[in-house]
């Protein structure tokens, strides 16, 4: 920071690229959110199952909102600049560049599933509890499109990719975005198995932990941009770890329950948890570790039994206070991944009561005892019990479920303030710039 900067006159921007958009949030030095702008992107391409985007939109988008948002910082706080940046993207999506950055092809996007001879290449020589394994994994698609395109001299994720065309540094990543890509993140190091694959290091980034500095934005894109040149760009990380860190999640046992189309679960532990069979991976976190799994109940369920103005009149009328005595497992379809790794397990929905209400109850319920069941799973793989939860997502919005689900999880459920993952990059931006800053002073 430079010393004539006031810590109090710094602002922080964080950018989350997700699949449909690009969101941008300005936070203060208190975390107090200022401003914040969202731009649409066009869909990805998709045939069979090849998933995939072009990286210029992502770039396109990206710039519109970070002018978006200085002319904003510009005209309301005047005093006040963007001090730092940190921008998070989506697990697994990947492209190859040439030497200057430049994409080679589309991007391959996170569920993109082309790749299943490269998968099996990989399932052949990798651990059992690498995070590499499977079509939609980062490596997979790295060696596919190695083979399509052998100039190439960068792999890139998102995040790596957009940060590095703010500063001009190509090759650089986060070890959370690698972690799909084989890096080990208990040795910190590309493992000597990736050489079976053929796979040259240096098309590989050098990776540094979230958080950390990468550089200052280049002379060029800050003017473009309007951001000033002691901007610094931070490491990144992914959409979903962004929108943890967003909730204020921070010690061990703090535990992150996303109510969605889909239920996700995630823990702050002091050791990592691997299960691959239950798709269970662990990401450094700071000084601890984040450990999570995602079963296929969850809000989708509900959308197939009733509609949002049905959900909206009942929900008042609930009575988490008196249970169903109902013990559904409620799945959308057949298959489930955790915390039961059976891809022939049915739906659990019967017998039905005669009233909607009590049917919408038995299901909360359901979900409810899935997300304990989830959390204790976890904890027989050495996770700490949840302390407590945090709960994102647009089902964390009903009072009644979070009566149901503390009296389930036996721990007190807080519905998180903010959840968003470009507010989480913020934070992330702010802690680099804040660190960086303590590091100088010690000099």
């Amino acid at each position: 920071m430079p010393p004539e900067v006031a810590l109090a006159d710094c602002l922080f921007l964080g950018i989350d690229i997700g699949t449909s958009g690009v969101r941008g949030c300005v936070i203060d030095a208190q975390g107090e959110e200022l401003a914040s702008h969202r731009i649409e992107l066009e869909a990805p391409r998709i045939q069979g199952a090849c998933i995939e985007q072009d990286a210029l939109i992502w770039k396109q988008a990206i710039d519109n909102i970070i002018k978006t948002l200085t002319n904003k910082v510009n005209a309301d706080y005047r005093e006040k600049s963007i001090a730092a940046l940190a921008i998070d993207g989506t697990s697994g999506t990947v492209l190859a560049c040439d030497e200057q950055g430049t994409p080679l092809s589309f991007a391959l996007m996170y569920n993109d599933a082309r790749c299943t001879a490269e998968a099996a290449h990989v399932a052949a020589v990798a651990p059992a509890d690498c995070g590499a394994h499977g079509a939609s994994a980062s490596l997979a698609k790295a060696l596919f499109l190695l083979e399509q395109h052998p100039e190439a001299h960068h792999i890139c994720h998102q995040a790596d990719w957009i940060a590095a065309t703010l500063t001009g540094r190509y090759g650089l990543s986060d070890e959370n975005n690698c972690l799909k890509l084989g890096y080990n993140s208990l040795e910190e190091t590309w493992p000597n198995w990736l050489n079976k694959l053929g796979i040259a290091r240096q098309v590989l980034p050098d990776v540094v932990k979230p958080g950390s500095h990468l550089a200052n934005i280049n002379a060029e894109a800050a003017a473009e941009l309007g951001l000033p040149e002691s901007c610094e760009i931070i490491a990144g990380t992914t959409d979903s770890i962004a929108a943890f860190i967003a909730t204020g999640a921070n010690t061990t046992g703090d535990a992150v329950t996303s109510l969605g189309s889909t239920l996700v679960l995630k823990i702050i532990t002091d050791r990592p948890v691997f299960a691959p069979e239950l798709g269970i991976y662990s990401h450094r976190f700071g000084e601890h570790w984040l450990a999570g799994g995602a079963s296929n109940s969850g809000g989708s369920v509900l959308k197939q039994h009733f509609s949002q103005s049905q959900l909206d009149a009942m929900t008042p009328r609930l009575k988490p206070q008196q249970p169903t005595g109902l013990h559904y497992y409620p799945l959308p379809a057949t298959g489930e991944r955790f915390p039961r790794c059976d891809p022939g397990l049915k739906p659990q929905l019967d017998p039905r009561p005669d009233d909607d209400l009590s049917f919408f109850q038995a299901i909360l319920e359901g979900i409810a005892d899935i997300e304990t069941e989830g959390y204790q799973q976890l904890a027989k793989l050495g996770a700490p019990k949840p302390q407590r939860v945090f709960t994102a997502g647009g089902g964390s919005c009903n009072p009644a479920w979070q009566q149901i689900r503390e009296r389930t999880l036996n721990a007190p459920v807080i519905i998180a303030e903010h959840s968003e993952a470009s507010y989480g990059s913020a934070l992330l931006a702010r802690q680099g710039f804040l660190a960086l800053a303590d590091s100088a002073d010690k000099i």
